[in-house]
């Protein structure tokens, strides 16, 4: 009976927050490895920052061919933690997994990344509007929105600092 020596992928488990650091080691080893990766918008210290992180944190894809490739140095690797194992021998993952997993984040749309959507409710918090909702309609520079509140019966246009606003929980 021949090895199986066709080229797979496999799940890497990496130290926590060094999946980069063990891509970039294995890499430099001449192993194919892909981090799947996301970028969205987050608020850090009340301004808007647009920030990458792995789709799977503590997890990288290698691709490897069992009988073929020398899998050894992989665990010494600086990063990595382990080769994910079901039983007592690493399980590769389906190619269509990974296709999909590319195809999708491909598709994610990176020039449209937006905190808020327009008319999306929003709790505001500080600066005399504690736990005030209002609608979220624009942004009006780096760090303020414009939202609608409903002031003495009436929808108001209000301008408030970024940092005290707040997604509905």
């Amino acid at each position: 009976m021949q090895a199986d020596t066709r080229s797979r992928w496999f799940l890497i488990q990496s130290k926590p927050r060094q999946g980069a650091r063990a891509q970039q080691h294995l890499n430099h080893q001449g192993y194919q490895t892909y981090l799947p990766q996301i970028t969205h918008q987050t608020l850090r210290k009340g301004r808007r920052e647009i920030v990458t992180e792995p789709l799977f944190p503590g997890y990288l894809f290698i691709r490897l061919r069992p009988g073929a490739d020398n899998w050894h140095p992989i665990r010494s690797t600086r990063g990595v933690l382990r080769l994910v194992s079901f039983s007592t021998s690493p399980t590769p993952v389906a190619d269509s997994i990974i296709d999909s997993i590319r195809q999708r984040l491909a598709e994610q749309p990176d020039t449209d990344l937006h905190l808020f959507r327009p008319g999306q409710p929003l709790r505001l918090q500080g600066g005399g509007f504690d736990d005030v909702e209002a609608i979220f309609e624009r942004f009006d520079g780096e760090q303020r929105v414009m939202v609608l509140m409903n002031l003495m019966n009436r929808r108001q246009r209000v301008r408030v600092p970024l940092s005290h606003v707040a997604c509905m929980a």
